[in-house]
């Protein structure tokens, strides 16, 4: 699998772009949350430009010019700093492979686009290989499980650096599941394309995960915890899912993806 070189002398305080994704900012925005307070804890300066999508799902469907105008917002979004962080292999596998491809023959963009994808890092690749964090001072009592996600894995080499943060986190013990590093069945747009094939692979993966005996399962990829947190829900499993993120900071407080919502404290109508 790719592994990213980590630069040499990095800035002792990094100036860090949160690419917060499109998924966490409209499904489950507790994970850009979590991403931030670890990038700071890591000493780390954090901005969140204004942003918009990578343009994978464009790219990823043929649509070659609207990715490309995404990835030119994203460039001159996030140019003025030093590193791109995404608690997403998916959304950094995007712009780390993928951008110096769509410029590669544009001779004004292709020196930019292929700066912008060597300054951008997955989140725990990132705290680990660029940062040198080996303790992220968190806690949580319980048993979890790991997925590792197929872009985070087999892109930007994404799979002993969170097993290395989550062996930080006073309390948890982590088992490892079989296949762990088979895919879920989400692949973006390939599971509306290919609905009965994606759901045969994510009853293979919610089988490993109950095999496993781990009450919790985890990952670094929304999509992919949104598509098994779905088909476990339907299975009436008691399975949690949550973001790697959250739990290394400790910011485990809401009900796991696709559980229901607490309910409301107070008297309505309360101010």
């Amino acid at each position: 699998m790719p592994q990213q070189t980590a630069p040499r002398n990095p800035p002792q305080q990094p100036r860090v772009g949160l690419f917060v994704t499109c998924l966490v900012d409209l499904m489950r925005p507790s994970v850009g949350f979590a991403a931030a307070k670890l990038l700071q804890d890591a000493g780390c300066h954090v901005e969140v430009p204004a942003q918009t999508c990578c343009g994978q799902p464009a790219f990823n469907s043929g649509d070659r010019a609207t990715a490309a105008d995404l990835a030119r917002a994203m460039i001159r979004a996030f140019s003025h700093l030093d590193y791109v962080v995404a608690p997403s292999g998916s959304c950094a596998g995007m712009v780390r492979r993928h951008y110096p491809e769509l410029f590669a023959d544009d001779p004004d963009l292709r020196g930019k686009a292929n700066a912008f994808a060597e300054k951008t890092w997955e989140l725990t690749s990132f705290l680990v290989d660029v940062m040198g964090v080996s303790d992220v001072n968190a806690s949580f009592d319980g048993v979890a499980t790991y997925h590792d996600s197929c872009a985070g894995l087999r892109e930007m080499g994404v799979q002993a650096q969170p097993r290395k943060l989550l062996g930080s986190v006073r309390g948890l013990k982590l088992v490892e599941m079989e296949g762990s590093d088979v895919c879920c069945g989400f692949g973006g747009t390939f599971a509306v394309k290919y609905g009965e094939i994606s759901n045969a692979i994510v009853s293979e993966k919610a089988a490993r995960i109950s095999e496993s005996g781990a009450p919790m399962v985890l990952a670094g990829d929304l999509g992919c915890l949104m598509n098994m947190a779905g088909k476990l829900s339907r299975q009436n499993s008691a399975t949690a899912v949550r973001h790697v993120a959250e739990v290394l900071a400790g910011m485990d407080d809401l009900p796991p993806i696709a559980a229901p919502a607490a309910p409301a404290t107070g008297k309505p109508g309360a101010a």
